[in-house]
């Protein structure tokens, strides 16, 4: 039945025309066509709604790693959902237009929104952060998914490394809204940077903590960042963005490629739960 479906969703969808690779872009029967293409891969791209310095929009991260991740499934075809915001950012709720959700919610939202995308055909999620505040978040989340079975994988994308040849950075710290981030919203949506404000507060590291090191604690950013801004992105160039933003994507493709050709997760992942349900059968 399903197969008939599909098979029926094509002649909606004329010769030739190029499946769009965004999930809310596609018509029904046009989604079925893009699962199948996508080999049910689909990917996540998880931002925030937060400040970001006096020269960034609010939805920096949810702009750069949605661009990020649709380049990426451009190369590599993957179906890309939605806009994503809500995720972990207590440590901004100080500042101007942040949106910050109730750690419950957040973790209830994620697992219904991944378990919507699978009963949609989605049996390979891949989560793409963009938001250094779900550094932690994201892989508990990943982590969580042995805690009850389900019939899809969570994969997580926390980081990427740039290659050789990367243009030399102008500036020491280089974080949150800072030379680097600035440059990649120059690419991404170069309308939304006002590089002439740059400069109208200070990104300098605070220092205000003195802890040993290993010891955590959730004010450290804000002691080193109050006005949650890290750097300095009045520097920052095109060329730059440019080099980042190629990098992540082909980073994006290639994960989306080892997603697709994953079958051990899958079936660990089977064989885990069906051991799990029976511990005491577990072999010793």
């Amino acid at each position: 039945m399903r197969l008939t479906l599909i098979l029926l969703g094509a002649a909606f969808c004329a010769p030739g025309q190029t499946l769009s690779t965004h999930w809310e872009e596609l018509t029904g029967p046009d989604f079925q066509q893009a699962i199948a293409k996508a080999q049910n891969t689909c990917v996540l791209p998880f931002g925030i709604i937060e400040k970001h310095g006096p020269q960034l929009p609010l939805g920096t991260d949810l702009i750069n790693v949605r661009y990020a991740s649709l380049q990426g499934a451009g190369q590599e075809y993957a179906v890309v959902f939605p806009e994503y915001y809500f995720g972990q950012i207590f440590e901004a709720k100080h500042e101007p237009g942040t949106v910050a959700y109730s750690a419950k919610l957040q973790l209830e939202l994620l697992q219904e929104t991944t378990d919507e995308m699978s009963r949609n055909g989605c049996k390979k999620i891949l989560i793409v952060n963009g938001h250094g505040g779900n550094n932690h978040l994201i892989p508990f989340f990943a982590q969580s998914q042995l805690d009850a079975p389900h019939d899809y994988v969570v994969y997580a994308m926390m980081s990427h490394s740039n290659p050789p040849g990367r243009p030399a950075l102008k500036t020491k710290v280089d974080q949150h809204a800072g030379e680097s981030e600035t440059a990649h919203t120059l690419v991404s949506r170069p309308d939304l940077v006002h590089l002439d404000r740059a400069g109208s507060e200070s990104g300098a590291d605070q220092n205000r903590l003195d802890l040993p090191a290993g010891v955590y604690t959730g004010i450290w950013w804000y002691a080193k960042f109050p006005d949650h801004y890290a750097g300095d992105g009045a520097p920052a160039t095109k060329e730059l963005g440019e080099f980042d933003m190629k990098a992540w994507a082909d980073s994006i493709a290639n994960a989306i490629r080892a997603v697709k050709a994953d079958q051990v997760s899958p079936r660990l992942q089977e064989e885990f739960y069906r051991k799990s349900l029976m511990p005491s059968e577990t072999k010793q």
